[in-house]
């Protein structure tokens, strides 16, 4: 009891050197650090009851932002005085404008009341951007607050407003809206961007993607949405102590995208020196990230990163680069915004007051005329395509007008060389004729002087095997088709050969469906006249009968069927047989087919081989 009598007595007595602002129902919005007294604690250890023992420590403030850099090495108190000029109670909010202070705790003696909030403290049931506290008086009454601010990792800006309810929860309402818009805004060019990257892909938009998901993550926690929204206590303190590595992946993006959509390769000297920074980037920033001596320079090299992009894109929008040109301007931008932002922070101008979304504006405006940059690329690309498409298409009408006049000539030239070629062939066919005719006619002679019917016999055979290959060529004289042989002539030469040599009642019947090529030619022609042979020295005791032969063939094989209603066969005769070994012979090796022989009824014959058979 006899404690808090005497914290109520050194309140008192703290009072009386306070200047007391005047508030009433009226009061709407009040900047409250330049009715503040501040006192900085260098040691960082002194209590509210040491504090509130100081009474000449505390000294005045004119400024209505106070900024103090990162992380520094003392703690800031603020102490104002309240006063209620009407008869009725006042209910106020007092808002701390920064989200990121990572300590704060506010301090009410009179009513023993004590707060504590701040991005490593968000109350659970806050859901404003910035901590806030409620404040009443009661009537014709007056308060002194404290407020204990220090930060860890983060800057050090203090900025405190007395707010009215409605006023406040309106304004809050608003700010709400307009960071939603701001990430909406951020989210949309990054979706649009990768989009185009999946269409072209051009890593440059996968760089720049990248970069925008860094600087929205980045923003989530700088604007405070991230600690009331995204994030529980550990996780948010984790993402807020390693923020300058969201920085740092932000720029380390930015800068693989300039140097692939400026394509850097043609300058050699900034691209080997660039590609080498980017190399050990990661290593520098981790290292002064997790030394504690140096944390305070962990920026360093992401602030000589972008001051080095700056240069590099001044140098190529002096080498006339046209993606220079938006990219220069996106820099501009962000220079303006940063210089401003930094003399703001110094207390010399307060930028936030007359634009209070500089950061955000600057944001969107520098992704939008990046992605501008992008699609310009685009256009700028399909002009080359459609310049080297023309460019081809009069070399591909020129090479084709050439080739068509080399074509012509050689054309002129072939059918030339084709002619003599023909006529060489028609009458190398025709001397090979006159030839077999010569050889046949020689057999023929003989026969005619034979006595021996055996002799005759053979002969004969070796007359009709010989004729059926004279018959080719002389088919092969009179046709201009080489490569296919008229069947049905081909057989009907071999079947008026053999009806000649027996002179029996037989009839050969012909059914042919399909010409046969010519490599098949010869092989069809023997095997013909060996079955014709065979038919009429075998099947036909009474020298009267009929044979059948058929060619067909469908999308696969040619087929060949040469049938007797003769008397049938003796196997152990027949399967000794000259003329049958021959057939067996051409069928699987010249044709590559089939045969099979049935003699049910007579003999048939059916030998069956492939189109590609030669």
């Amino acid at each position: 009891m006899f404690k808090h009598f005497l914290l109520t007595l050194l309140f008192i007595s703290s009072f009386i050197h306070l200047n007391a602002l005047e508030i009433d129902n009226k009061t709407t919005f009040h900047n409250l650090l330049p009715h503040a007294e501040i006192y900085i604690d260098k040691t960082k250890s002194l209590t509210l009851q040491e504090i509130l023992k100081l009474k000449n420590e505390f000294k005045a403030n004119d400024k209505k932002i106070l900024a103090y850099g990162y992380s520094p090495h003392f703690d800031v108190w603020v102490r104002f005085t309240l006063h209620n000029t009407t008869n009725k109670p006042l209910e106020k909010i007092v808002e701390y404008d920064n989200p990121l202070t990572t300590h704060i705790e506010f301090f009410n003696p009179k009513d023993d009341y004590v707060k504590e909030e701040g991005s490593f403290h968000v109350a659970k049931e806050r859901r404003t951007l910035n901590p806030i506290f409620h404040i009443s008086l009661k009537p014709q009454e007056s308060k002194t607050f404290y407020i204990h601010a220090s930060s860890h990792i983060t800057t050090l800006i203090v900025k405190v407003n007395l707010y009215k309810k409605d006023v406040f929860y309106a304004k809050e309402l608003q700010h709400h809206f307009y960071m939603g818009l701001f990430f909406a805004a951020l989210f949309i060019l990054g979706i649009y961007n990768l989009s185009i990257y999946f269409f072209t892909k051009d890593v440059s938009y996968l760089y720049y993607v990248l970069s925008i998901f860094g600087i929205i993550a980045h923003q989530m926690i700088y604007a405070g949405i991230a600690n009331i929204y995204l994030f529980s206590t550990s996780l948010r303190i984790s993402f807020i102590e390693h923020a300058s590595f969201l920085v740092a992946f932000s720029i380390y993006f930015l800068a693989l995208f300039t140097k692939s959509f400026l394509e850097l390769k043609q300058y050699k000297v900034h691209h080997k020196i660039l590609t080498i920074y980017l190399i050990v980037f990661p290593f520098f920033v981790s290292f002064f990230t997790f030394t504690e001596q140096l944390s305070s320079y962990r920026d360093i090299f992401t602030l000589l990163l972008l001051i080095y992009l700056f240069i590099i894109t001044i140098y190529a929008t002096l080498k006339k680069n046209r993606q220079a040109y938006f990219i220069l301007f996106g820099w501009l931008i962000i220079l303006m915004t940063g210089s401003l932002m930094y003399i703001s922070s110094l207390s010399i101008f307060d930028i936030h007051q007359y634009l209070p979304y500089l950061v955000e504006i600057s944001f969107v405006s520098e992704a939008i005329i990046f992605s501008i940059a992008l699609t310009d690329r685009i256009k700028q690309l399909q002009r080359e395509k459609e310049n080297a498409t023309n460019k081809l298409l009069t070399k591909q009408r020129d090479e084709q007008e050439k080739f068509k006049l080399k074509v012509a000539k050689k054309t002129i030239d072939l059918k030339k060389t084709l002619g003599e070629k023909e006529m060489l062939l028609k009458e190398l066919n025709h001397r090979v004729k006159n030839n077999m005719q010569t050889i046949v006619s020689l057999i023929r002679l003989q026969i005619d002087e034979l006595e021996d019917e055996q002799t005759k016999q053979v002969l004969s055979s070796t007359h009709n095997r010989i004729s059926a290959m004279s018959h080719l060529h002389e088919l092969l004289n009179y046709h201009q088709n080489i490569s296919n042989i008229n069947a049905n002539d081909y057989f009907s030469l071999l079947s008026n050969d053999i009806l000649e040599s027996y002179h029996d009642d037989i009839k050969i019947h012909l059914n042919i469906l399909s010409d046969i090529k010519l490599e098949q030619a010869i092989s069809c022609g023997l095997i013909v006249n060996e079955l014709l042979t065979n038919a009429f020295k075998h099947a036909f005791p009474n020298k009267d009968g009929n044979i059948y032969v058929r060619l067909w063939n469908n999308k696969k094989h040619y087929f060949l069927s040469v049938r007797d209603d003769g008397t049938g066969y003796d196997k152990d005769i027949f399967s000794h047989s000259l003329g049958l070994t021959l057939v067996e012979h051409l069928v699987k090796s010249k044709l590559g087919g089939t045969l099979k022989i049935y003699t049910k009824n007579g003999v048939t014959v059916i030998i069956k081989w492939e189109h590609k058979s030669e």
